[in-house]
């Protein structure tokens, strides 16, 4: 009778198996890399950025220059989104509590004016709030939203590197995450 003593060496179909493991492996780690590297803003986003100015709903001008060189939140929202609404309390607390650490907090709104100085009527908040338009949907676009969805939410340190890129509602986990 002749017994198979087992081997210790793996079966080809067993190496191959790693082989291709390993090279999924690295090429997700090369995709993560290559993703993380791409939430960086450009700079002609950032120049976007910085030029932009937007009437403000008591009809004075903003202009996003004045935030430059300070940590600041930009959140695109409109008044029908129900998460931009719902995370505005959020995002107002953050600025309270962190405005005389130099924190900006920087509201615009994808919106009909009418309906955001109503909504603001009703709601208001302490962060300056622009009227952005279509102007601020292209924006949002340059800054690395593609899918054109609310909310979307950039955080910029004094430094002008993009700390956190997010589209959806915030969570409080979030904005603690921030500071």
């Amino acid at each position: 009778m002749n017994a198979e003593i087992p081997s210790n060496k793996p079966s080809r179909h067993r190496r191959t198996f790693l082989s291709v493991a390993a090279g999924a492996l690295v090429a997700g780690l090369g995709v993560a890399w290559w993703r993380q590297r791409s939430d960086a803003l450009p700079e002609t986003a950032l120049a976007a950025l910085w030029a932009a100015e937007f009437e403000q709903p008591d009809g004075t001008s903003l202009t996003l220059a004045q935030f430059k060189g300070q940590p600041l939140v930009v959140n695109f929202w409109a008044t029908w989104c129900t998460p931009c609404v719902e995370e505005m309390p959020l995002l107002n607390a953050f600025y309270q509590q962190n405005k005389p650490k130099s924190w900006q907090v920087l509201g615009l709104a994808i919106d009909q004016p009418s309906a955001v100085k109503r909504f603001l009527g009703q709601h208001p908040v302490e962060y300056p709030i622009g009227l952005a338009g279509l102007n601020g949907t292209a924006l949002m676009t340059a800054l690395g939203n593609v899918q054109g969805g609310l909310p979307f939410t950039l955080v910029i340190d004094a430094q002008q590197s993009l700390r956190m890129k997010k589209l959806g509602k915030l969570s409080p986990d979030d904005i603690q995450a921030w500071v």
